[in-house]
């Protein structure tokens, strides 16, 4: 898809799921091979337009996920490059035996997109949010995890996973207005984290909503006299570890934010590797503290989490204070 201003500007105002849908529908147009799966949440995907106009490239099985995968797992041996698509819980969760066996063990490169994952729809109660899906799926081999930072790294994450020969799971996570991180086109591989700022004191991994987060709380703690660094630690799984060697070298402290749980995912990642180095910084994790909070909105349940832009700063602070 060409990254232009304006289409910038139409996906941050439409959201993640719908730009998901018209990525999906340029791709089709361009690839014959490709194939959209879903379990009767089309409209929910944004694939509206893809299903009008990609019509041949297109499956809805109906709610029965776990049929999906294996449907989708055979159309794929037959050599097409297939996107499934649910709501997250469903896509990491209820398919797991069938990711596990698949894409872990036999290695089949589906794309699996976990729409709406995160704390967004919180107002449905857990059932429907998605905070555990990192954790669940990093333990599998041969998976790629990846969230998107914003609309446009939606759009390189659907291309970069058509070119990728192994199976990737993408963590779509948003709202309409989403908030823009990148504003125009940019180099982006999956296992390849983006340096967003540079700063000398502390170094922030983000990924997903967090990543507009972390940019807020750096410019609120250099009113506090520390030189942060920003990274969209987009890809959970394949880690940029040589990233992550420099920042060891670099920093004595960083802060790992997530819209996850704080156990099994990103800053699980990262710690399980810092941990083997001799000279590792000290890390604060700032997440979903293991617990399943009470339905509210958005904006209130990521204030109960200590996920709002006040909250990560005044934690940091805190924590830098007693190290």
């Amino acid at each position: 898809m060409n990254i232009t201003d304006k289409n910038i500007k139409k996906w941050s105002r439409i959201g993640m799921r719908p730009t998901f849908g018209l990525a999906m529908t340029e791709l089709a147009k361009e690839h014959d091979d490709v194939m959209v799966m879903t379990a009767d949440v089309s409209t929910s995907a944004g694939l509206e337009r893809y299903k009008k106009n990609c019509s041949e490239q297109f499956i809805d099985v109906g709610i029965a996920e776990q049929n999906m995968m294996t449907i989708a797992t055979g159309i794929a041996n037959e050599g097409y490059k297939v996107f499934t698509t649910t709501f997250a819980p469903f896509q990491s969760m209820r398919c797991l035996e069938q990711i596990r066996v698949y894409q872990g063990y036999m290695k089949m490169p589906l794309v699996m997109v976990g729409l709406a994952s995160g704390l967004y729809h919180s107002y449905l109660g857990n059932t429907h949010c998605c905070f555990e899906d990192v954790a669940v799926l990093r333990g599998i081999p041969n998976i790629a995890i990846v969230t998107p930072a914003d609309t446009t790294e939606v759009v390189k994450v659907v291309e970069a996973s058509y070119e990728y020969d192994k199976p990737v799971y993408i963590r779509l996570m948003d709202n309409k207005n989403s908030p823009t991180i990148y504003n125009s086109d940019y180099e982006f591989e999956i296992g390849k984290a983006i340096t967003l700022q540079e700063g000398d004191d502390l170094a922030i991994l983000a990924n997903g909503t967090m990543v507009e987060k972390a940019l807020k709380v750096a410019r609120e703690l250099e009113k506090s006299n520390y030189s942060v660094s920003v990274i969209d630690f987009h890809t959970v799984k394949p880690l940029d570890k040589d990233l992550l060697d420099e920042v060891a070298e670099k920093y004595s402290h960083i802060v790992v934010i997530e819209e996850h749980n704080v156990i099994g995912g990103l800053s699980s990642a990262i710690a399980e590797y810092m941990i083997q180095k001799k000279n590792k910084p000290k890390q604060i994790s700032i997440g979903i503290d293991d617990f399943y909070p009470y339905a509210s909105s958005y904006e209130k349940v990521l204030e109960k989490c200590g996920l709002t832009t006040l909250s990560i700063k005044g934690r940091i602070l805190d924590e830098l204070y007693m190290l």
